[in-house]
């Protein structure tokens, strides 16, 4: 199992960017997948979720309305759409493959003028 990550950098508060994730090594539609992050001092938090074909989601209440969580099955790619980013949202991002505990490197994002 490898997920990669990408997409993140630094953006002004207010700003938007969209997060990728690139899965190999299972039947990524199987997988319910996840994105954490985790600030610098602070416990890794879930961000949102998605289920393995795409209609079920969650978030957690700080990103609700802010974040959209999507999945691109035939490229094994899963999404997250950050918008009207603030400076807490400045943390290392992970995704996750719920099915197989496995996490990919992170990227940063830093919310900041």
């Amino acid at each position: 199992v490898q997920l990669v990550e990408s997409g993140g950098g630094l953006v002004q508060p207010g700003g938007s960017l969209r997060l990728s994730c690139l899965a190999s090594g299972f039947t990524f539609s199987m997988s319910n997948m996840r994105w954490y992050r985790q600030a610098p001092g602070k416990e890794r938090e879930l961000v949102a979720q998605i289920g393995g074909a795409g209609y079920t989601t969650q978030y957690a209440d700080s990103v609700k309305d802010r974040f959209t969580i999507s999945r691109d099955n035939a490229k094994n790619t899963v999404y997250l759409q950050m918008n009207s980013l603030k400076p807490e949202d400045t943390a290392i991002y992970y995704c996750m493959a719920f099915a197989f505990g496995s996490w990919g490197q992170g990227t940063q994002v830093t919310v900041s003028l």
